[in-house]
């Protein structure tokens, strides 16, 4: 039966393939090779306190359109002005309008790093991230076997890029933790459903150990709710929509820092 996740990327498979046509991969690895070098992440997420990713997101397929951003550049900006350690950035154009023009426009406005959020499930995006300045990108375990997530985890490395590796379930961190995952996120959010539950977090917090960094993604919808998945042991939470939401992004990313 397919589920919303197959659904996704399926949409995504069908842009990759137009992209390639239109710029073949030596291309694509010549550019990430000349891009300057990628930015980890990984100090500033294991410092004390709570670090916070900020998303640019205009929509989702939960909850349809989120914000009209014009000046995704000047959205991350405001949340760099807040104290968000990293920027999250939407590439996937079919369900959450976003395009690599918008990370390509935040790269060049803020000097924090920079995640490309979208469903890797080809070695071409992976360089392609890199060739856009990413420095973090994301891995979902729900959408990879075990040999491409390996794959695509020692290829993160190899561009110089920092892996976030998602999760849901115990099996999904157990696969995390085999391939050597050291930034690993639980979803509160199944994407096969698309339901929401925040406890999720806490029930796989324990498991991940105290080695791999925990982020904190999706539910988190209010300084409240940052503060309760730090007390069961994030160190990162990534949040989107609270913040696009808020009239004072700048506000909204020191009052998640908070808690």
């Amino acid at each position: 039966m397919s589920t919303v996740l197959d659904s996704i990327i399926a949409g995504v498979r069908a842009d990759l393939a137009e992209r390639k046509a239109a710029k073949p991969m030596f291309f694509v690895e010549r550019e990430a090779v000349e891009a300057a070098a990628a930015i980890s992440p990984m100090e500033r997420f294991r410092a004390p306190g709570l670090a916070v990713i900020a998303e640019v997101k205009r929509r989702s397929p939960s909850k349809g359109d989120l914000a009209d951003i014009v000046d995704p550049a000047a959205l991350a900006g405001a949340y760099a002005e807040g104290g968000a350690a990293a920027i999250s950035v939407l590439t996937e154009r079919h369900r959450f309008n976003g395009t690599l023009a918008d990370l390509d426009a935040v790269r060049a406005r803020v000097d924090v790093p920079v995640l490309r959020k979208d469903f890797m499930v080809d070695e071409y995006q992976f360089f392609e991230a890199r060739a856009h300045g990413a420095d973090i990108v994301l891995l979902i375990v729900a959408a990879l076997d075990d040999s491409e997530l390996g794959r695509f985890l020692h290829l993160s490395k190899e561009l110089g890029m920092t892996a976030l590796v998602e999760t849901h379930t115990a099996e999904e961190v157990d696969r995390a933790l085999a391939v050597g995952a050291e930034l690993i996120g639980v979803n509160n959010r199944n994407l096969k459903t698309l339901d929401v539950d925040l406890a999720t977090f806490g029930l796989l917090a324990d498991r991940i150990g105290e080695d791999a960094v925990k982020v904190a993604e999706s539910g988190i919808l209010s300084p409240a709710d940052a503060a309760r998945v730090a007390s069961e042991g994030a160190d990162v939470v990534l949040v989107g929509e609270a913040l696009v939401k808020h009239g004072s992004p700048t506000e909204a990313v020191a009052e998640m820092i908070k808690g």
